[in-house]
């Protein structure tokens, strides 16, 4: 999306690869529909709630699909306000309307149970997506069930040491479960990540840590950092890889970044999701009682494939894979075969 509220085709979707790979899959009679992305939460909430410019939007979305004969729109609107809810869903009736028998994909982000989220529970509780209006118009709706970092206090406590995980299977299932209350499982689709993340952290005087996210990667630069240092990753808790070194081994050790480390700008909204929902404390350095170390935590093929195993658990439609480019974990094929 353009901040204006019109279409910008990031993609170049007339271009190869897309064209030839559209007409395989048409082909195959496999769907087609792309993803709208917008991440700017001002510049939703001021075109949604502008009556004229949210309908231009509808309109203009439902003409590029029957255009270019679409099988329908992955609605991807991240990081919207409280105050756009209502406008949202006042977007998604109207786009749902118009589009007839082509399908309108929801994606949307991961609602932890408020139990979990918080100590004490808040008395005025706002969401940004109204499931009940997200489960009236889309068809089907996947749930971003990843970049948990520290919003379960619950299972934050439960753990003894640090733990940062990408998509813990524990608190999937309980987001899953969630929704379910709300949007019939028939619709509901599993996110599941290809990637990790580093950070630096420190042990606190009082309890916990403090982590400082470094940068996303890819899991082959976890493996041949874990080479050079000749550290063995191991299947944590969460289900997923993951370990711990200190920087000034990886000094002495001179290992090397590698390209697969990638910018948090691949990755939309990863680094708010850690800024909006840590639960460590600001503490001043003084509060330290360790020098600093690093941990990475990434999802590989087994850790996809518990996902597979709880989506077939609950009924649900099924997984969609952030993201396929190359960098995951080679074996994610034989998973998904």
């Amino acid at each position: 999306m353009k901040q204006d509220g019109t279409l910008f085709d990031a993609m170049k979707i007339d271009e190869e690869p897309w064209t030839s790979l559209i007409e395989k899959a048409r082909a195959k009679k496999i769907r087609v529909i792309p993803t709208v992305m917008w991440s700017n939460g001002a510049a939703m909430h001021k075109i949604l709630s502008n009556t004229k410019k949210r309908i231009a939007l509808e309109d203009e979305i439902t003409a590029l699909v029957k255009e270019k004969n679409f099988d329908g729109i992955d609605i991807d609107f991240e990081g919207k306000y409280a105050e756009t809810k209502n406008y949202f869903s006042t977007f998604l009736k109207g786009l749902y309307q118009r589009m007839g028998k082509k399908w309108v994909m929801c994606t949307i982000e991961a609602r932890t149970p408020i139990d979990s989220r918080y100590d004490t529970i808040p008395k005025n509780i706002q969401y940004a997506n109204d499931y009940a209006a997200i489960n009236n118009y889309c068809d089907r709706v996947r749930i971003m069930t990843y970049d948990q970092g520290s919003i379960d206090l619950k299972l934050n406590k439960a753990v003894v040491g640090p733990y940062v995980p990408v998509a813990d299977i524990k608190w999937v299932e309980k987001v899953v479960r969630l929704a379910l209350k709300t949007i019939p499982k028939k619709k509901i689709v599993i996110g599941v990540s290809t990637y990790g993340y580093e950070y630096e952290f420190t042990a606190l005087k009082e309890e916990g840590y403090r982590y400082d996210l470094l940068w996303a990667f890819n899991p082959k630069y976890s493996l041949d950092l874990a080479q050079q240092l000749s550290i063995t990753p191991e299947r944590n808790i969460a289900g997923e890889l993951s370990f711990t070194y200190s920087p000034s081994s990886f000094i002495a050790s001179g290992a090397v970044a590698t390209d697969t480390a990638f910018s948090n700008n691949d990755l939309i909204a990863s680094v708010a999701f850690f800024q909006a929902t840590t639960s460590i404390s600001d503490s001043v350095s003084k509060n330290f009682v360790t020098a600093p170390l690093r941990i990475l935590w990434w999802s590989d093929a087994v850790a996809i494939k518990d996902k597979i195993t709880l989506a077939r658990k609950l009924g649900v439609r099924g997984v969609a894979i952030f993201k396929i480019d190359g960098g995951a974990d080679p074996a994610i094929w034989d998973i998904l075969k």
